[in-house]
């Protein structure tokens, strides 16, 4: 007798091995339907994700996942992944076929083809793909011999599935999924049957190199997205034209803020309206070093490498360097601020009195990025960080943590976000420090959000290669996320590069080291707020708060006078007085998302008052100057982000 136990710990017992999928149907006919696959686990083990066919010989716990699990969702779109690439062997026998993985919010799959695909092509493989799910053909799993799986797809003209096959251990069993006329290599699970797959969409085509190396040849990507409903699909792409209607690139353009160009990239070239916006931010967050007992400092920009080799950067993170050569020197660019801030940590001696010690940075860095993976400001190879390093002792560890959580709690809120995802992320295989340390460090994370009252998810393996950290991470206004803030413990950096401070029994020792970035890359997170505000800067952050317009010649001056007194006030306005007609004026400003156009004229001039149309085009009306220099002062002072 077999005995299958499930989530709510009721029991089924079976007179012998069954299939996941049998298993779902004595449930209930809906749920045998329904099943995509099952979690298994025997004797207390980890549970291994299966494919509905997978027999179960023994007693085993047993959950049916269904397209309403995370895991149910990710396999629909690993299914429709294959789907894809059956569709593209239908309509072109000559294409090949390499690797299809699962991304966020869909899928790609790679092939090589003698021409580009084309946008009817795409409509035509979403057909194929479409009449090919309807067949609702049967998807099998079958184990073959290593050798023998590469003479099959050398046989089928599959150069490139045959490689990844060979590099395979040949200890190793190799699986393959059929369905209809298509087999492809694979771990799976899979769909059981092509007829779960019904809500998909393919998005574009880019370009990518095998195997990533740009020596080799470049293959057509084809982006797709996946759903469990036709509700989720069409949310998600009502995001998507949000998002590119909100797009930063576009925006810094159109509203004069910054540029890029061949000749610099993935570096920003600011212009004033943009440049005002970052010192905005750039002066708010040195407030706040001040009030949390920071002190600012700045290191330099390039470091000898034998610095790097000490801290691990070079054997961990060469490849992501930029290095410059002076005197028959070597030297690194810094990719960040941490070595620096040691360095002046150890230009004196520290008693234990003084620490916690806190440096803050508006510190510029450089990596070298693929070119490939450059996106306007979210990824560039030239940025500059809000970055600090704390130097304490292990017993001032965890608060430290707390205290930078509740701090960057504020600002995030500051800037009109409220929703945070809290992530630890613990040690990855490449890392340098003993299990021991990390084992300090990690706990010492977690204990601090729980001090702070926030939920967390744990990351495995995601950490730095010096120290575990939690990431930070924010939702904008169209639900879209954002890791931006960290904070990383490290025990190793400050032992390789000598720093030490003199405890209570006058011996010495090693601090424990905090990196800590709230915004992180500025570029990035302005790029963040651009597309979160879709270009309309609350007011005390807009690079122009307002815009006096003339409505005709005679009162030019008034309009003068007004700029003035706003100016002299401490904001930032310009003048309109061409002649033109007001309600040209009025259009053109409001396209550069200006919280304020204030319209003025004989009337206006006589009554000493300015007519007030706000962002949106509502009509104020006219108002003394004075009332408005106190409404538009109290939207600073208070930072509303409406």
């Amino acid at each position: 007798m077999l005995q299958i136990t499930l989530p709510d710990g009721s029991q089924r017992d079976f007179s012998g091995p069954v299939s996941v999928g049998d298993v779902a149907r004595t449930i209930g006919t809906g749920l045998g339907k329904a099943a995509l696959a099952g979690r298994v686990s025997h004797n207390g083990q980890p549970e291994t994700l299966v494919d509905t066919s997978y027999v179960i010989e023994q007693d085993a716990n047993l959950a049916i996942v269904t397209a309403r699990d995370p895991e149910g969702l990710e396999l629909l779109r690993h299914s429709t992944a294959h789907l894809l690439a059956y569709a593209v062997k239908e309509l072109f026998p000559e294409a090949q076929v390499t690797i299809g993985p699962v991304i966020d919010n869909g899928f790609y799959y790679d092939f090589s083809y003698h021409r580009p695909f084309t946008p009817e092509d795409l409509e035509a493989i979403e057909n194929k793909m479409t009449e090919l799910a309807r067949k609702n053909e049967v998807v099998t799993r079958e184990v073959w011999n290593r050798d023998d799986a590469v003479q099959l797809f050398h046989d089928m003209g599959e150069v490139y599935k045959a490689e990844i096959i060979a590099s395979i251990p040949d200890d190793q069993p190799i699986t393959l999924y059929r369905e209809g006329d298509f087999v492809d290599l694979c771990r799976g699970p899979h769909v059981p049957s092509t007829g779960h797959l019904k809500v998909f969409k393919l998005m574009k085509v880019a370009g990518a190199y095998w195997r990533g190396n740009s020596d080799n040849e470049m293959l057509q990507r084809i982006y797709g997205t996946a759903w469990a409903t036709k509700e989720e699909q069409k949310a998600y792409l009502t995001m998507l034209e949000e998002a590119e209607k909100r797009d930063h690139r576009r925006l810094g353009r159109e509203l004069g803020l910054f540029h890029f160009q061949d000749e610099a990239p993935g570096l920003v070239f600011w212009h004033p309206k943009g440049w005002t916006v970052w010192q905005q931010i750039e002066q708010y967050m040195r407030g706040i070093y001040r009030e949390s007992g920071y002190q600012e400092v700045k290191a330099p920009q390039i470091l000898d490498l034998s610095l790097w080799k000490q801290t691990g950067h070079w054997d961990n993170y060469a490849e992501n360097m930029f290095t410059t050569e002076s005197e028959n020197r070597t030297y690194g660019v810094k990719p960040m601020n941490c070595p620096g801030h040691i360095q002046i940590f150890n230009a004196g001696l520290h008693s234990y009195r003084e620490l916690p010690i806190r440096y803050g940075e508006f510190g510029t860095c450089h990596r070298n990025e693929p070119s490939g993976a450059l996106h306007g400001m979210m990824r560039v190879r030239g940025f500059t960080q809000d970055d600090g390093h704390v130097f304490c002792t292990e017993d001032q560890l965890q608060e430290e943590c707390a205290a930078f959580t509740r701090l960057l709690q504020r600002v995030y809120k500051d800037f009109g976000f409220t929703q945070i995802l809290y992530k630890i992320a613990t040690r990855p295989e490449k890392r340098i420090g003993s299990d021991a340390v990390w084992d300090k460090a990690e706990q010492a994370l977690i204990h601090s959000l729980e001090q702070t009252g926030c939920e967390y998810e744990v990351s495995p393996g995601e950490g730095a290669f010096y120290g575990p950290k939690i990431e930070y991470t924010l939702t904008d206004a169209i639900g879209r996320q954002w890791q931006c803030g960290t904070i990383q413990v490290d025990f190793s950096m400050p032992e390789r590069l000598g720093a030490e401070y003199v405890d209570a029994n006058d011996e010495r020792q090693v601090p424990v080291m905090l990196h800590r970035a709230i915004l992180g890359s500025f570029e990035r997170f302005i790029g963040i707020l651009i597309e979160n505000h879709a270009g309309a800067l609350p007011a005390w952050l807009a690079p122009e708060h307002a815009v006096v317009c003339s409505i005709s010649d005679p009162s030019s001056d008034y309009a003068r006078q007004v700029q003035k007194q706003l100016q002299d006030a401490g904001f930032r306005v310009s003048s309109d007085l061409r002649a033109e007609k007001i309600n040209r004026k009025i259009r053109e400003h409001s396209m550069q998302k200006l919280p304020y156009i204030l319209v003025v004229g004989e009337k206006e001039r006589e009554a000493g008052q300015v007519a007030v149309r706000a962002r949106g085009g509502h009509n104020l009306g006219a108002m003394p100057l004075q009332d408005f220099i106190q409404r538009l002062q109290q939207q600073i002072d208070t930072r509303d982000n409406s």
